[in-house]
């Protein structure tokens, strides 16, 4: 999977090539790929649901929640046509060392759970230097696009890299692999020895294998259950590869994760109801969440801006029109002296000499309150 790079950072004056560079584009093995290509759209269908997940230090202490939505979904791509689609969203927060942080997943999947786009974010509240990731998948025409960020303080990196399309078999996205695992554990097999295509946490190019631990019983609540464990290895060029283990019930539903090396894990608090493999999935029903707008700081930056930005454009209309502002101070000072009973009539006769279609009539000499969307003179008889 070769890839072309675009960076705002400074460029080096004399480049190099890398061995990497030199060495051949990663693929996709045989094994990963007959996988992909013999998932079921009836198989899908059954494993469209939600579930949350409480986050617990390994003290078991509770420092937050996992959200993990899929269901059916609509894209409309660049040129305005809709196709139907797989929408994946998962959401977590929760304290690491008493500091808040987060990660949010929004992406759109073909059927045969190719990428058609994917946006992620993560952030870290630190004390000193608050740091916050952002990074996208966009497919366009022949070509993967990926644009990543990353923001400390007050300082941004962006980088800009181009996938041929031809050079993504076999990759699985982080949306994809939501639902990658939860065909396994519907069929209770990992495909033996497949190596897929995968993006590390610095958005390198690298490999991902899975690996079945076997059948495990564990407790949920009050009810013990047999959950099939599957390891997902990122292999990173750089570092020691990253580890987690997913501990699956039969339909699906994730009871448990863990990431290797890291304390606490992720676990369900309530049993599931499990489904059947012939059980019809009825239409998914979310409910809605407040959007918290104000703790978003991109949304928040936004609204300053605008805010402002009309602050200075009304500003800027009222000292052209002077006459507005005295218009409307003299309408108010009027209407508290008279006090109508009816203000949106009397506002329509208050007004109404102002109109230039009109002849001028007197300001309020209507007794019999006329509705204020009727003309105010009698109809004159036609010759």
């Amino acid at each position: 999977m070769s890839s072309k790079h675009q960076s705002t950072g400074p460029r080096a004056k004399d480049h190099q090539p890398s061995a990497r560079e030199s060495s051949p584009p990663l693929e996709a093995n045989a094994e990963a790929i007959h996988f992909l290509n013999n998932l079921q759209q009836e198989e899908l269908q059954m494993l469209l649901f939600s579930e949350t997940l409480a986050m617990v230090s390994d003290t078991g202490e509770p420092e937050g929640e996992l959200t993990i939505e899929v269901q059916r979904g609509k894209y409309k791509d660049e040129f305005g046509v809709m196709s139907h689609c797989l929408l994946v969203h998962a959401f977590s927060q929760g304290f690491v060392d008493k500091m808040l942080c987060g990660i949010s997943l929004l992406g759109y999947l073909s059927w045969d759970l190719h990428i058609i786009e994917q946006h992620t974010q993560e952030f870290i509240k630190l004390h000193i230097l608050p740091m916050e990731r952002k990074m996208s998948l966009v497919r366009q025409d022949d070509q993967l696009v990926m644009t990543r960020s990353v923001k400390e303080g007050e300082e941004v990196k962006t980088e800009v890299t181009f996938f041929p399309w031809s050079s993504t078999v076999g990759f699985v996205s982080e949306a994809a692999n939501l639902l990658l695992l939860r065909v396994m554990a519907w069929r209770q097999l990992v495909p033996s020895d497949a190596r897929f295509l995968a993006l590390d946490t610095e958005g390198k190019l690298c490999y991902s294998t899975y690996q079945a631990l076997g059948i495990q019983t564990i407790q949920v609540g009050h009810q013990e259950v047999d959950v099939f464990i599957v390891e997902q290895t990122v292999h990173s060029d750089k570092g020691i590869p990253g580890s987690c283990q997913f501990y699956l019930l039969s339909d699906g539903h994730l009871a448990k994760r863990i990431q290797v090396g890291s304390p606490g894990c992720c676990m369900i608090t309530k049993m599931p109801v499990l489904r059947d493999k012939d059980e019809i999935e009825p239409a998914p029903v979310f409910e809605k969440k407040p959007l918290v707008w104000e703790e978003d700081m991109e949304l928040y930056s936004r609204f300053l801006g605008r805010k402002e930005e009309l602050r200075v454009s009304h500003n800027s209309y009222l000292r052209q029109h002077p006459e507005a502002q005295a218009l409307i101070s003299d309408f108010l000072l009027f209407l508290l002296l008279r006090r109508p009973a009816d203000v949106v009539t009397f506002a329509a006769e208050y007004f109404g000499p102002f109109a230039k279609r009109n002849p001028p009539t007197p300001a309020l000499r209507s007794s019999s309150r006329p509705s204020p969307f009727r003309s105010l003179d009698p109809e004159r008889p036609t010759d």
